[in-house]
């Protein structure tokens, strides 16, 4: 069996990568050690790889907090609803643009285009939406992030290079449009549909603009907009404890657990940065695939 031989340039290139990963893989080894170690004795520095006193108060604080829990439903329902519809209507619209006979084609392109150029900005998108009747609304998360031109884009590129004979057969056999898209394009097209679905569940889980501008309503608030009001929560008591001790006062806030602003944020961060993690590794493989494909054939 023929050994392998690493030369100088591999071995650079190995040295290179593993110190990009690690800088990348570090800051969530930082953020989960810090949100398992007791807030007051955080606050004293020098923590890097392990917990210096090791507790869940963190956490048992966190979802103590009837908040959080709502906040997580939110997101969660945005999330599965927003990502199924998008995906779907996009695919749809997609097919029907993959074909050449369908009349009025260019026209259709250039209207869904249009606006990724323009954009009338904030006032008139928020009177917009309130014409509409979906501020302070669930249906302001889902509703304004239904179709996405880039998105059409890559599907319809990769449905192009579906072969047509395979549609053809299927009209032979009796097979209508809505048949031949749902039993013959949906199954194939399972990279791309899981690559835009990616796109769209990270897009809605990480979204915290449309709920902090949007939604006044607190039992509307999902966890990215808690989580951003925490922090500036957690930066103003932090201005006024350095305020504080220049004259003499008090300099830490800790509840009796010993739990902190800072350390609950991080427990919240690690939180809502779990699930989106678990979800990668799985979808993975498709990503590659489907945005390799969407991208380069047409």
């Amino acid at each position: 069996m023929k050994k392998r031989h690493f030369s100088p340039f591999d071995l650079i290139n190995y040295i290179i990568l593993a110190i990009l990963g690690f800088s990348m893989v570090y800051p969530f080894i930082y953020i989960l050690v810090y949100s398992l170690n007791d807030g007051k004795d955080s606050m004293m520095g020098a923590l890097y790889f392990f917990p210096r006193k090791f507790t869940f108060d963190n956490y048992g604080q966190v979802f103590d907090n009837p908040k959080i829990w709502a906040a997580y439903k939110i997101t969660l329902a945005r999330t599965l609803l927003g990502t199924f519809l998008s995906v779907f209507l996009c695919t749809l619209m997609a097919y029907a643009l993959s074909k050449k006979s369908l009349p009025g084609r260019t026209f259709f392109t250039f209207y869904i285009f249009l606006p990724t150029i323009f954009s009338a900005g904030f006032i008139p998108y928020f009177i917009t939406l309130q014409k509409l009747h979906l501020i302070n609304t669930f249906w302001v998360y889902v509703i304004p992030s239904l179709f996405s031109f880039m998105h059409i884009v890559i599907i319809r590129t990769f449905l192009q290079g579906i072969p047509e004979e395979l549609e053809e057969s299927a009209r032979i056999d009796g097979y209508g449009d809505f048949q031949i898209f749902a039993r013959i394009i949906l199954p194939l097209s399972g990279p791309v549909l899981a690559t835009i679905g990616l796109f769209v569940g990270v897009a809605h889980w990480n979204d915290w603009f449309t709920g902090a501008y949007y939604v006044s309503n607190k039992d509307l608030i999902p966890v990215q907009t808690l989580l951003q009001q925490m922090l500036t929560e957690a930066e103003a008591l932090s201005n006024s404890m350095q305020q504080a001790a220049q004259n003499g006062g008090q300099t830490i806030n800790v509840n009796v657990s010993g739990s902190t602003p800072e350390s609950l944020r991080m427990a919240l961060l690690v939180i809502a940065v779990f699930p989106i993690l678990c979800v990668y590794p799985f979808l993975q493989r498709f990503f590659v695939k489907g945005a390799m494909i969407g991208s380069v054939k047409g």
